[in-house]
């Protein structure tokens, strides 16, 4: 017997059962009477087609289930993928926050089985507490627990540039540093230098002026970061900072800004948050001959939290004596969305003055460069004032960055003018300006040793 049951729709269709046996129907008379055959090809072609059209449903079932099934498993793909970019799209912020990882745990270990004799005092230990007390705004008996010892390996210069055009630009600076009447004519013509327009109406009103360190270096109205008042406590769009552009005028390369204030930590923090920043430069010490330079806007342990962001201090690296490395979690409580970003603390460079050497800087320059590298977000950068020792490394790293990508003519005078037209005040001193020149220079000198002749 054969039994068929198709399910349609909604409902059930049930066919009728089959037998071997053929059926008999009396007559009347006593005559037997036996179907006719044509009733036997209906039936078979009947329970013939409900089987293809089974296979057809069946057919069409098992290929949309394994459509559907192959779009799932293609969306999972994707947020895997997407979760692992993390909210700057780029994997290296993952790969260099898991490097400084690794590396602060092994220099921790290291730190913690080292023994010195109690006759000698512990040279190291001594280093790090002298590093501390550059950097913090308050006595340190000890280094913080997130801290590793001192490091250094200086980064191997890289860059594309030929032979040629390197020693044509040596040249061409060293003449211009061994030329002090003309240096000196050109600083003056920079002080001379007024950018159009220069109106600084924002910065300058009653509800703001608060939140500048300094009333001198303030950004222009043309040129300054605005935050989205909806998010801010003061429903306020105004933080001194300034959007630095380079080639792109739809991506800027760097913001310039003042050390945060203790009223303005958490815009701060808002401005690198919806500005997707992963890298902080910082210039200058917290207290400097006892005045305060820039307040810590960052914990010394554990999380602190301002206004809706969430600091997570998760690792602090002493380099050297002249800078070291702090990792951050930063997340927003309102989304539950959190970051990596790397701040990078120059230690060595006094207000209005210079480094005694251009070294320190120059390596310091290429490791942030390095934790940077295929970032589609601007690099804070950051001093006191967000002038001085600010403008003149954006101006060492913007003309070297060009330098890199093949440009062969550098004027570095219309470059800082182009700064200037961004942020008013951008290297002070001529002593800046010429530190800038000399960097630049000595960085060139380094790019020729490696390049194979």
């Amino acid at each position: 017997t054969l039994s068929t049951i198709c399910l349609w729709g909604s409902g059930f269709l049930i066919y009728p059962k089959l037998t071997c046996s053929m059926p008999v129907f009396p007559q009347r008379n006593g005559a037997t009477t036996y179907p006719h055959p044509a009733h036997f090809g209906n039936t078979f072609r009947s329970v013939l087609l409900t089987f293809v059209l089974l296979a057809c449903v069946a057919g069409i079932t098992i290929a949309a289930a394994v459509v559907f099934c192959l779009r799932q498993h293609a969306k999972q793909r994707e947020k895997e993928q997407l979760a692992g970019l993390g909210p700057e799209g780029a994997t290296d912020s993952t790969y260099e926050y898991q490097e400084l990882c690794r590396q602060h745990m092994a220099a921790k270990s290291l730190f913690g089985r080292a023994e010195t004799p109690p006759s000698q005092p512990p040279a190291e230990n001594s280093r790090v507490s002298s590093v501390s007390s550059q950097f913090s705004d308050a006595p340190q008996a000890s280094p913080s627990s997130h801290s590793s010892t001192p490091s250094w390996c200086e980064e191997p210069v890289q860059s594309n540039m030929d032979i040629s055009t390197g020693h044509m630009i040596l040249a061409y600076m060293e003449d211009h540093l061994r030329n002090r009447d003309r240096l000196a004519k050109e600083w003056q013509a920079l002080c001379a230098y007024q950018a159009e327009p220069n109106t600084c109406d924002a910065a300058q009103r009653e509800t703001n002026a608060k939140k500048n360190r300094n009333p001198d270096y303030v950004p222009y109205d043309h040129a300054r970061i605005k935050l989205k008042m909806e998010c801010n406590p003061s429903r306020s769009d105004f933080i001194n900072a300034s959007p630095i552009i380079d080639h792109d005028p739809r991506m800027p390369a760097y913001i310039a800004t003042q050390g945060p204030l203790s009223h303005t930590i958490a815009e701060f923090w808002q401005m690198v948050w919806e500005n997707g920043c992963t890298v902080i430069v910082m210039l200058t010490p917290l207290v400097e001959d006892g005045i305060k330079q820039c307040d810590r806007y960052w914990p010394d342990e554990g999380s602190s939290l301002y206004h809706i962001y969430e600091v997570n201090l998760v690792s602090e690296h002493i380099w050297c004596e002249d800078f070291l490395v702090r990792s951050f979690y930063l997340k927003n409580v309102q989304s539950q969305e959190t970051r990596t970003l790397t701040q990078f603390h120059f230690l060595s460079w006094p207000a209005e003055g210079i480094p005694t050497t251009t070294r320190p800087l120059l390596d310091f320059r290429r490791k942030v460069n390095k934790c940077y590298r295929g970032r589609s977000c601007p690099i804070v950068v950051h001093c006191s004032d967000g002038a001085g020792r600010t403008g003149t490394y954006i101006l060492i790293d913007m003309v070297l960055n060009r330098m890199a990508k093949g440009v062969k003519e550098i004027d570095i005078a219309a470059t800082l003018e182009h700064v200037r037209d961004q942020r008013p005040g951008v290297v002070q001193t001529k002593d800046q300006f010429e530190f800038a020149l000399t960097a630049v220079a000595e960085e060139v000198n380094a790019i020729l040793k490696a390049l194979p002749q």
